[in-house]
């Protein structure tokens, strides 16, 4: 038989600014801890260097985990021009030097290049899987791998700053699956000058944003408080790019019990995908047909949530 988990049936979200460090999968653990929380999940890895937004999803939160990795995010992030490494920024190692220090003019003209529909290939040094293995671990072991590209859509790449002739500061807006480091090393490419990045801070993902997160060391000072709680944001905020429907009490009962059920809609259509309610909580998610949610997922609350 399971070992059944230890720990509070809480729901909701926890946003993070996580500091440079620790890796996404630690501060998860971390939250988890100060929370006393059963279960606990993050919506879109950082690497341990990286700063900014870490949305952490908490027990029935984390079934809405893909709506924020889906999301559009926010980076803002400085490129050393003028170096190349091995894993595409500063811990790496440095495989290639060039004197060209491109202008301010001639920057934004390749940043053009690098919006809308794009291809990207990942770092070397990545999670990416080759062959059932991390791109990272073969990596290390000296291995210099064909890795395939992957498409990315790019909503905006900014010029920011020059803060002198060897380092640019840059913001993008983007989709699912993007590698800064990748947009650094493959527009020191086309610049012709090389390029890495040396930092790199996620300003907000979906609907959450930096400026409402909690440090860690705040986490700390309340951690397996009451106040902590307080810091929760609902299990609906990670919906928020879906269309909300109103469940009926009977539909409501047979949506929990994974049945197709009755709900109020508008301004949506056949076949859309959109969340139910009752009385303002989340019942499930599913494909709107013919009066009726079909559900994909379904939420169950307990009364220790912050959904209450």
């Amino acid at each position: 038989m399971a070992r059944k988990r230890k720990g509070r049936d809480i729901s909701g979200w926890l946003v993070v600014d996580k500091p440079a460090g620790p890796t996404s999968t630690a501060v998860v653990n971390k939250v988890r801890w100060a929370l006393e929380a059963k279960k606990a999940g993050h919506a879109g890895t950082l690497d341990p260097e990286a700063t900014g937004v870490l949305a952490i999803a908490l027990g029935e939160a984390t079934k809405t985990v893909p709506y924020i990795t889906d999301a559009l995010k926010a980076y803002e992030f400085t490129v050393r021009l003028g170096i190349a490494t091995n894993t595409d920024d500063a811990e790496g190692e440095v495989i290639g030097t060039s004197d060209l220090r491109p202008d301010d003019a001639a920057i934004k003209d390749a940043l053009s290049n690098f919006i809308g529909d794009i291809q990207q290939v990942p770092p070397q040094f990545s999670a990416v899987k080759i062959d059932g293995q991390r791109a990272y671990k073969r990596a290390r072991d000296g291995e210099e791998m064909d890795i395939a590209a992957r498409p990315l859509w790019v909503e905006s790449l900014l010029l920011l700053d020059r803060p002198d002739a060897d380092h640019v500061t840059l913001e993008m807006v983007c989709g699912k699956g993007g590698y800064v480091r990748s947009i650094a090393r493959d527009l020191g490419q086309k610049l012709g000058c090389l390029g890495n990045v040396r930092e790199l801070r996620r300003t907000w993902s979906g609907p959450f944003e930096a400026a409402n997160a909690l440090t860690l060391a705040q986490i700390d000072e309340i951690a397996r408080t009451p106040e902590l709680d307080t810091h929760l944001l609902p299990l609906a905020e990670g919906l928020v790019d879906l269309p909300e429907v109103k469940a009926t009490p009977e539909g409501a009962t047979r949506l929990r019990n994974g049945n197709p059920g009755m709900v109020i809609a508008h301004d949506v259509e056949y076949g859309d995908e959109c969340w139910a309610s009752l009385d303002g909580q989340p019942v499930a998610v599913g494909r709107f047909k013919a009066g009726e949610l079909h559900p994909s997922r379904v939420f169950n609350l307990s009364t220790d949530t912050n959904e209450g």
